[in-house]
């Protein structure tokens, strides 16, 4: 086998062997029910410069949150996006989110949120610890602890 041909033949053959990987990570038994977590959520933080969010999370284990751009004024920090997972001690998980400057659009850094929640029902309680990065990744503040409180969005009429 030449040895163009063969790079090309390892580089399919590690690309299909990662896409089965993750098929089998996002795989779940059959019938076996979401986590608890799994949903949309009215979110209470009332240390946050905004108090009310929502959270989405995925059986995927990836969860997305948004917020209204008005709780800072002078940074822009509507949206986060992260991963979560179930453990023994409840649901554990992190967020990033992308800071902007309003007055010039520029990107001023990035906040990590990590939380531990427990649910029960259609509603949980949880903590959270937030550190702000710079543009280069020097911490800038934090970490700053939150409560956290949630209401599952239900399609109730």
């Amino acid at each position: 086998m030449h040895l163009a041909s063969r790079a090309a033949f390892l580089t399919r053959l590690g690309t299909l062997l990662t896409a089965g990987l993750v098929l089998v990570a996002c795989a779940r038994a059959p019938g076996a029910p979401p986590a608890p977590v799994v949903g949309t959520w009215l979110m209470q933080i009332p240390e946050a410069p905004f108090p009310v969010h929502l959270f989405t999370f995925h059986a995927d284990g990836t969860v997305l949150q948004s917020n209204p751009d008005a709780g800072d004024p002078g940074s822009s920090d509507s949206n986060a996006m992260g991963a979560w997972q179930a453990t023994p001690q409840g649901i554990r998980g992190r967020l990033v989110e992308v800071l902007a400057d309003r007055g010039t659009r520029r990107f001023t850094g990035r906040g990590e949120i990590s939380f531990v929640l427990t649910v029960t029902d259609d509603t949980f309680q949880g903590t959270a610890s937030a550190v702000f990065y710079d543009p280069q990744g020097a911490q800038v503040r934090g970490p700053v602890q939150a409560s956290l409180q949630g209401q599952r969005v239900s399609p109730r009429p």
